[in-house]
């Protein structure tokens, strides 16, 4: 038989309580951590009470010092004086005495040192008499003692040694039992020398009581500390009486403050008295009706202003309007004109054509001051809105000699988001990018997490300094107003963009270094629903590592858009008829795994070409994929059942590179019934019905 399982040693009591007691402690000192820091009646309780303490403790330790050796030079100077006398007396009757053998020494020595303590002494004590030679005659007696228990062990060997050697009364302090059964008192051992006779040499030692002293005191102590209890207690209460009367209009000072700083402007302090207290309330009510009258003339000339601005950009709309058609008129008609005449046509147009940009610029700040903007929320994969800035930067990248590519370990990333105005900030940040970038690569880079996605616009151009990166969100700012622009601009490019971030509750940030290039990143939520974590890492550092990422699109040298990433392809599976997404890494790849495989709607064996996917098609605008549908039926199953995996699809989420299955099957099949090909792509499949009636599937 196994032997059975030794029980578990329990732990001990005090070893529970200990963990407990540590919380507790460290508890109470984060609480009076947290007072000290915020109250500054508890800060000047504290400091008086310490202080208080320190002050009664020196006093009393002074006091208590003084009393004590008072009270003990007082009772030895008695003692000694005691002990004398009886030293003499005793001496004189020993001289007197004719006793010869040991009964008669024996009685001698009971009578007389009996005799002492019962007539003479004013105080407890106990005689000890011990032989300082070994004698061996017949008057010889050794130890006496007055009380059993006490042996010449009582007294130390040390006063005995002193004793012996010299020439006088000598003392020592000493802890013996005064009484049988007692516990151990302070004593005071005095002796000095007597003969008997034949000369015989004896140590003659009284014990003298010093608890009296010793309680007396310890009474002295104890009247010491409730007093000083006593005068904490009372010292405590005077200062939190004094620190209220004179902390409570500095915390009516406060909180009146803060609630004007939260932008109550009518608030201000009660004013009692003609004390300090008061000039300081009435001053900071003159100061609260200052700050008023200020912020309401601000307040009336910002919106005269945005009234201006608003009223202005919109009055001159309409004759820009017709100084804009009437320009396009003398621009088509160009060639028709001598050279004079068709430079100042082309001039006029590209004018008017900034001046419209201008105009439209200043159009939207005032929307935003007014608080009239508003988002069109849309799932959109994020890639299809970079792809399109990129693309449409093209003829920017052939004119300033910068080589622009798109960096990401992903190829989707479906984000809740407002299209028009995400695809603004990025066509500002890429156009800032190459305008500064001084022919020097530009790279853009996309990453996202559960929580969010981020792209990042990095150029190794002029840079800026620290103070300029505080400056570069500012309306109408420009980094040097005196350089040569090549693209033009208002200086409100950044403002909106920030303005259109805050409205998505994302965030736009900034770094650069002088000479090194900057770097802006736009951070957007994945979901309206799900603001930014900030316990969560940002999917891109700021600057991002450039060898972190490969390369999934560019600008060729002819201005055109080239993907680079692995095209993904639609594949069936022939059991089930589901289609589902793969990557292939080119042409010769696909046609080697082509031939086992069936594809769905009329797609040929081997999947369509990386080249025919980089030639013919880019990623679409917007994710509209339902889920719940398959190319059997047609009928839409339970989201629960078919849901897409990784939060992608209607409710955001993103795809990695080499992950593509990862989104559900029947999800990828509805796209290949309405037309699209693959995750970001907008395309039609041959045969396919969609091809003619558009999104026909329902959304989710």
């Amino acid at each position: 038989m196994s032997a059975a399982p030794a029980p578990a040693t329990a732990r001990p009591p005090a070893a529970r309580r200990r963990p407990k007691l540590l919380r507790r402690l460290r508890l109470s000192r984060r609480v009076l951590f947290r007072r000290w820091r915020q109250s500054l009646q508890f800060r000047a309780i504290a400091v008086a009470l310490a202080l208080t303490s320190m002050a009664f403790f020196a006093t009393g330790s002074f006091l208590s010092h003084q009393i004590a050796d008072r009270l003990f030079t007082d009772r030895l100077n008695q003692v000694l004086e005691e002990a004398r006398t009886d030293i003499s007396t005793a001496q004189a009757s020993f001289d007197a005495s004719d006793a010869s053998d040991r009964t008669e020494v024996q009685a001698l020595i009971n009578s007389t040192l009996g005799g002492l303590s019962q007539d003479t002494s004013t105080t407890d004590h106990r005689w000890v008499l011990i032989p300082m030679d070994q004698g061996t005659g017949q008057s010889f007696v050794g130890v006496q003692t007055e009380s059993p228990w006490m042996t010449s062990a009582s007294v130390p060997q040390q006063l005995q040694q002193r004793v012996a050697n010299g020439d006088g009364t000598y003392w020592q302090p000493a802890s013996v039992r005064m009484a049988e059964n007692a516990p151990q008192q302070p004593v005071i051992v005095i002796g000095d020398v007597v003969q008997l006779n034949q000369n015989s040499r004896y140590g003659l030692y009284f014990v003298y009581d010093f608890s009296d002293p010793q309680a007396t005191l310890d009474s002295i102590h104890a009247v010491l500390l409730l007093s000083m209890v006593a005068l904490l207690l009372l010292v405590g209460t005077i200062v939190w009486y004094v620190t209220r009367e004179v902390v409570r209009p500095v915390s009516n000072t406060a909180r009146v403050s803060q609630r004007l700083s939260e932008g109550d402007l009518d608030v201000r302090m009660e004013v009692r008295g003609s004390n300090e207290v008061a000039r300081l309330s009435r001053s900071f009510n003159r100061m609260a009706d200052s700050i008023q009258t200020q912020i309401t003339q601000l307040e009336q000339l910002s919106s005269i202003q945005q009234t201006f601005v608003s009223d202005v950009s919109h009055e001159l709309r309409t004759p820009l309007t017709t100084v804009k058609m009437a320009a396009e008129v003398l621009y088509n008609a160009r060639e028709d004109f001598d050279p004079v005449n068709r430079r100042s046509s082309e001039l006029l147009h590209n004018q008017v054509e900034r001046f419209d940009s201008m105009l439209s610029d200043l159009l939207e700040i005032s929307r935003f001051d007014a608080g009239a903007a508003r988002l069109d929320i849309a799932s959109t994969d994020i890639f299809s809105v970079v792809y399109d800035v990129v693309e449409a930067a093209a003829p920017i990248v052939l004119t300033s000699g910068s080589e622009l590519t798109v960096r990401s370990t992903l190829t989707r990333a479906v984000v809740q988001m407002d299209q028009r105005r995400i695809d603004r900030i990025l066509r500002n940040l890429v156009t800032n990018a190459l305008e500064h970038g001084e022919s020097k690569p530009v790279d853009i880079y996309v990453g996202a997490n559960e929580n969010c996605v981020a792209v990042a616009v990095q150029d190794h151009g002029i840079g800026m300094t620290e103070e300029q990166t505080t400056k570069v969100f500012n309306r109408f700012w420009r980094g040097d107003p005196a350089r040569a622009r090549t693209v033009g601009g208002t200086g409100l490019g950044l403002a909106i963009a920030t303005e259109d971030t805050r409205l998505h509750g994302g965030r736009l940030e900034v770094w650069a270094e002088p000479d090194n290039g900057a770097c802006f990143r736009l951070t957007l939520p994945l979901l309206r629903t799900q603001p930014l974590d900030p316990e969560l890492p940002n999917p891109l550092p700021l600057p991002p590592d450039e060898d972190s990422a490969a390369s999934t699109a560019r600008v060729t040298d002819t201005g055109s858009l080239q993907l680079t990433a692995p095209a993904p392809l639609f594949v069936g599976d022939p059991v089930t008829g589901q289609l589902s997404i793969d990557f292939t890494e080119g042409v010769d790849d696909a046609a080697a795994s082509g031939s086992g495989a069936a594809h769905g709607a009329d797609e040929p064996a081997g999947g369509r070409s990386l080249s025919d996917a980089l030639a013919g098609e880019r990623p679409g605008a917007e994710d509209t994929a339902p889920t719940g549908v398959t190319p059997d039926d047609g009928t839409a199953d339970d989201a629960a059942a078919n849901g897409t995996a990784g939060g992608a699809g209607r409710q955001g989420g993103v795809v990695g590179p080499n992950g593509g299955t990862a989104r559900a099957a029947t999800d990828t099949a509805s796209r290949a019934r309405s037309g699209t090909d693959g995750p970001g792509h907008h395309g039609t499949h041959p045969g396919s019905s969609a091809a003619q009636d558009g999104r026909g599937t329902e959304e989710s």
